[in-house]
């Protein structure tokens, strides 16, 4: 995913809350642009929570609200995503939440290899809603 041209120079402490901040694309493999992310951050609570209610082109709505909480072990990541997509097409939704599923799954197997050494247990979880 890359970040919109309007966010460059922006921090967590200086971005505009409940307005767009421009259109950031997904790309497969890093390369390929394949969507794109109407990014707008709602609410935020800098080292603990923040919630993007975005659109994309593929998605009439898109919410992503990640929680951090600290635990014995480190800190716990939860995220929980809900989607709609623009096409009514019968069970697009919840092939979509298995393939997000998948997604965030790969990213919290990245995010506990990048912040722990030696063998810790994972402490993150995920959830999936999505709309008919």
């Amino acid at each position: 995913m890359t970040m919109p041209r309007r966010a460059a120079g922006l921090t967590v402490e200086t971005l505009p809350l409940g307005q767009p901040i421009g259109r950031a694309w997904l790309r497969l493999f890093g390369l390929v642009p394949f969507d794109f992310d109407h990014l707008m951050i709602d609410e935020l609570e800098p080292g603990v929570r923040f919630l993007e209610r975005s659109t994309m082109l593929s998605m009439r709505h898109w919410e992503h609200e990640r929680t951090l909480t600290p635990v014995p072990e480190g800190t716990r990541v939860h995220d929980r995503v809900t989607l709609q997509p623009r096409l009514p097409v019968p069970g697009l939704s919840m092939l979509l939440a298995r393939i997000v599923g998948a997604f965030f799954r790969h990213r919290h197997r990245r995010l506990h290899k990048h912040f722990t050494t030696g063998d810790v247990p994972r402490p993150t979880t995920f959830s999936t809603r999505f709309y008919r």
